[in-house]
């Protein structure tokens, strides 16, 4: 912990601060509290199901309703966990203050900590700095006081709290340096987490991030106005413009991982444990319509002879693909296994945030696996479009669901079947717009769908500035409910 330093920004790669080694070795993630956690595989090998895994990670509720400065009664695990952290990290105490653990994942436990050094580091990363009041001198007094303490009454501030997100041993150590990469180089981007820093201990990495303050998504969603959705989604495609900007892939956006301050109207993007930089291997998606009819031809007609069963050693290649993400959010090209996975996907992700809203159900889609995520899209867009848009990827969709008809809905009548006005109520003008947008983010070709630039510059996003001031500002008593998502 000694060779923690002040974040710099300048144009070196990321660099974890390694400590030297101790005698305390790596025994702090030996017993996991839930049994969920422990992994015999070797961690090079995180498998699939892993990873769709770490999606379901949601906090308990009723972490949403503590006090961001109410310590509260920490249960006597937690605290021999804290405890284990804090002795284990050389000179952690000079640094940091653990108060409670706020969040649990598969691949990393998050605390909430007092930043103890606030005062001896850069600390641009802090969004509420300069927002923070004026402390006015203390009064004179005629009682005799040493010069020690005024300058310890005047040099008092409100104290500072950071994230401690403590990853686990059993995490693939590429996973954890691409995501304090990531972090480290959308350092200055709006609306993004930004990384403190980060060190380690022989084999254990801590990240330390913001905390920020924001409201459980599903104690608001419900109340928003149309003007308030255009707020939410503006500061949410702000930061994916940044992402997007830099060639990253989120690939796991959702309401809970942005933090967004109804109050404030402010939002932070966090957790990039998925995100990964845009490539890949081709896809005939990325193909001019007349190139990828003639290898579709092709590729039917070579499938097409006359045969029994299944090929006892089938010749056709096999396809791999990143399917990482939350069920129900991820989109459609990453169902089908398209190679080639574009910026577009986050944008679908909104879409299905926003449908959320609208419809006032959360969440929307609540499939099990891929077949059943696919079969949910199809219900609303139809056989025919779904069809189309797994021939775009070089796959066949066939169904003989009978619910599932070759048409399907219109996103204005899924609105207004949702929020129960089937009597012939129209919707209103601003919800009009939405809709359209929503089919903008929802569209099943990437290509067409539209990019987190072209959001910010759609007519729906002015519907935002209706909505005139920019929340109250904030002093001691104005604390909200405070859960950080790993």
């Amino acid at each position: 912990m000694a060779s923690v330093a002040p974040p710099r920004h300048g144009s070196n790669s990321f660099r974890i601060h390694e400590d030297v080694p101790s005698t305390e070795d790596t025994q702090m993630n030996e017993d996991v509290e839930h049994g969920d956690h422990d992994h015999d595989e070797d961690p090079e090998e995180e498998t699939e199901e892993q990873v769709e895994d770490q999606q379901e990670q949601e906090y308990p509720e009723s972490e949403a309703s503590e006090s961001s400065e109410d310590d509260g009664v920490v249960d006597g695990n937690i605290l021999h966990d804290m405890e284990k952290l804090q002795s284990a990290i050389p000179g952690f105490r000079n640094q940091y203050r653990l108060i409670k653990r706020i969040g649990e994942g598969t691949f990393s436990t998050v605390y909430k900590a007092e930043d103890l050094a606030y005062d001896r580091f850069d600390n641009s990363w802090d969004m509420e700095k300069d927002n923070e009041k004026w402390t006015p001198p203390p009064l004179k007094s005629f009682s005799t006081q040493s010069t020690a303490t005024l300058d310890h009454t005047q040099r008092r501030r409100k104290p500072k709290y950071v994230a401690i997100k403590k990853i686990y041993v059993t995490s693939s150590p590429t996973r954890i340096l691409n995501e304090l990469e990531l972090l480290h180089d959308l350092r200055d981007c709006q609306s993004v987490c930004p990384l403190i820093t980060a060190f380690r201990q022989t084999d254990q990495v801590v990240a330390i991030l913001p905390y920020f303050r924001h409201a459980d998504f599903r104690q608001y969603f419900r109340k928003m106005t149309v003007p308030d959705m255009a707020i939410y989604l503006k500061s949410l495609f702000t930061a994916l413009s940044s992402v997007h900007a830099n060639g990253i892939l989120h690939r796991d956006i959702k309401p809970t991982n942005f933090l967004y301050d109804p109050a404030s109207r402010r939002g932070v993007l966090v957790d990039f444990g998925l995100a990964e930089r845009e490539g890949g291997t081709h896809c005939i998606c990325h193909d001019d319509p007349v190139a990828r009819k003639t290898r579709l031809r092709a590729a039917l007609h070579s499938s097409s002879a006359p045969h029994n069963g299944f090929p006892k050693q089938d010749t056709r290649p096999s396809r791999r693909a990143n399917r990482a993400g939350t069920r129900g959010f991820r989109a459609p090209e990453v169902l089908f296994k398209c190679t080639q996975q574009t910026t577009k996907i986050d944008i679908w992700s909104v879409g299905v945030i926003l449908l959320t809203i609208l419809s006032r159900r959360f969440p929307f889609f609540n499939s099990a696996d891929d077949v059943e995520a696919m079969i949910e899209i199809a219900t609303i867009f139809g056989q025919k479009r779904m069809r189309a848009a797994g021939i775009l990827h070089g796959c066949m969709f066939d169904s003989n669901i009978p619910t599932i008809g070759q048409v399907g809905f219109s996103l204005e009548r899924i609105i207004l079947w949702s929020t129960c006005r089937d009597n012939g109520e129209k919707l209103s003008d601003d919800e009009k717009k939405a809709v359209e947008f929503l089919g903008r983010c929802l569209e099943l070709d990437p290509s067409k769908r539209i990019s987190a630039d072209e959001a910010l510059e759609h007519d729906f996003m002015k519907l935002g500035d209706r909505v005139d001031g920019s929340g109250p500002e904030d002093d001691d008593m104005d604390i909200l409910n405070p859960v950080y998502e790993i």
